[in-house]
């Protein structure tokens, strides 16, 4: 989301050898974004091949894709604004300098839903053996393993384990899982009570994400 995205653009979006690709919510449009997104990249990269008359197949390339945003966590031990990562057997040395820039090897699970209560997140914690959960990355390194990209999760927990988050939002999606703002208002309209905890939730995953672009501001150079 933009928002998970949007300190990391304010410090290195004009970057040439840095693409930031927004790829949304859940395992669908994520594969549906990146699938999209280096299709656009061959195109370019053909149409550039025969004007210069290259004998290169492959004129766009891609050393490393990062799978960043927000993660709940599972682990009880992981607390708000820790940046956490996957190790890639591909990708020792981007392992090492994450972890140099304070970032911790973790096990993500890839959900198909928000876990939203301190009893999910125990129960997805029993049944997974996972630190955190998010919902996109198991579609990203699918793709990037068949395109031969090294790929890599890197999450910040924006939400601990020993907490609920203050709606359901599974409950407040469009079936493209997106945020229904209709739907949202009227949880609001009906429940007043949780705007403070809704206000407190947006200072959380403000810090979560400038926490995630400092650590891979240290990690980029």
């Amino acid at each position: 989301m933009k928002e998970e995205a949007g300190p990391f653009r304010r410090m290195a979006g004009s970057r040439p050898d840095i693409s930031i690709l927004i790829v949304g919510i859940g395992r669908k449009n994520a594969e549906r974004a990146l699938r999209d997104y280096l299709k656009s990249c061959r195109s370019r990269g053909n149409e550039t091949q025969i004007k210069k008359q290259s004998e290169s197949p492959d004129v766009v390339s891609y050393r490393l894709v990062l799978t960043c945003g927000f993660a709940g966590g599972l682990n009880p031990d992981l607390k708000l604004g820790d940046v956490v990562f996957e190790p890639g057997t591909q990708t020792p040395e981007s392992g090492t300098q994450l972890i140099a820039a304070g970032a911790k090897p973790a096990k993500f699970f890839c959900a198909d839903r928000i876990a939203t209560t301190v009893g999910e997140k125990k129960k997805l914690r029993a049944e997974t053996g996972a630190d955190a959960v998010e919902m996109e990355s198991a579609a990203i390194h699918e793709v990037c393993a068949e395109q031969g990209i090294p790929c890599i999760t890197v999450r910040v927990i924006s939400d601990t384990a020993h907490e609920d988050l203050p709606l359901d939002f599974n409950q407040l999606s469009k079936p493209d899982q997106s945020l229904d703002f209709g739907k949202l208002f009227l949880a609001i309209a009906k429940s007043p009570g949780k705007i403070p905890a809704l206000m407190q939730l947006g200072k959380k995953t403000k810090f979560a994400a400038e926490r995630m672009a400092e650590v891979l501001g240290k990690v980029i150079g």
